[in-house]
């Protein structure tokens, strides 16, 4: 029989070590801490891996051929039909946890565009104490969130978030959000096996990619009580004009835009101001 080395040794010469070190744990069933010390494999192990490369191979992500995909300190189920969380979003949700110990025991936490609800489920296991509710409009994507948030306190809501929870507005202390920032202009440069494969509505809003914030930035404002907080993920290259969407709504201040630990412009935050000025 061939042995776990052997087997990853091989695929490392058809796809990055990462992916096939998740490919052949997953095969396995085992963490891939235990890799290196498993002996020989069984034939039908070998042959659910050889299936797994395969796949890979054809562009479907790592993440939704093993289930799952890690967050901060969660894990959350995956697949097609729902976005991929990625490591850039796990900054700005350190950010927001950073703010709501600022709030005190029990503050109230809105994301919108919540997708597999990987912001919520970190936020609910880190600040258990919160009062959490996720919005996505994606059916596909509501299903694996209410899969992922089962057992904790978050509400759940299926709904187009411009009309979402009207019987919080003016009483939350944070709305987070990792909304469609993608120009439509820049589809054919994403990554085949991202605009192939992860849902059009997680990644396109509009010429500019801004269409979600623009209507973001609104719910945010009728939604937060005065002192709270919004914050946003964006595009690399929008550095500028995120923020300008919170700038020019005028009901905002303290606009501030952020980096990823890549030094990447990743994600805006701004304060609802106390004087609304429209």
């Amino acid at each position: 029989m061939t042995t776990a080395s052997g087997l990853l040794r091989a695929a490392t010469l058809r796809l990055p070590d990462a992916d096939a070190r998740l490919l052949l744990a997953h095969a396995l069933g085992v963490p891939t801490s235990r890799l290196l010390t498993l002996g020989e494999i069984d034939p039908d192990a070998a042959t659910r891996f050889e299936e797994l490369l395969g796949r890979r191979e054809a562009g479907i992500p790592v993440q939704y051929l093993t289930g799952t995909a890690p967050f901060r300190h969660v894990e959350v189920a995956v697949g097609p039909g729902v976005f991929i969380p990625r490591p850039e979003t796990e900054v700005m949700t350190g950010w927001a946890l950073e703010r709501l110990a600022e709030r005190g025991e029990s503050p109230v936490v809105v994301e919108l565009c919540a997708g597999s609800g990987a912001i919520s489920l970190a936020l609910a296991d880190e600040f258990p104490s919160a009062r959490q509710y996720a919005v996505e409009l994606s059916e596909d994507a509501v299903a694996y969130a209410a899969r992922n948030l089962a057992g904790t306190d978050v509400a759940l809501i299926q709904a187009d978030m411009a009309e979402a929870l009207p019987e919080l507005d003016g009483a939350v202390d944070l709305v987070i959000a990792n909304p469609p920032y993608v120009p439509l202009e820049a589809y054919d440069g994403i990554p085949a096996e991202v605009r192939e494969h992860e849902p059009a509505l997680a990644l396109f809003s509009g010429a500019d990619g801004l269409d979600a914030m623009r209507v973001l930035a609104r719910v945010a404002a009728r939604l937060l009580r005065p002192g709270g907080w919004v914050c946003a993920e964006h595009a690399e290259v929008q550095d500028a004009s995120a923020p300008a969407v919170f700038v020019g709504h005028g009901g905002f201040d303290q606009v501030r835009d952020h980096r990823d630990l890549t030094d990447r412009p990743r994600f805006v935050t701004a304060r609802r101001a106390a004087t609304v000025a429209g």
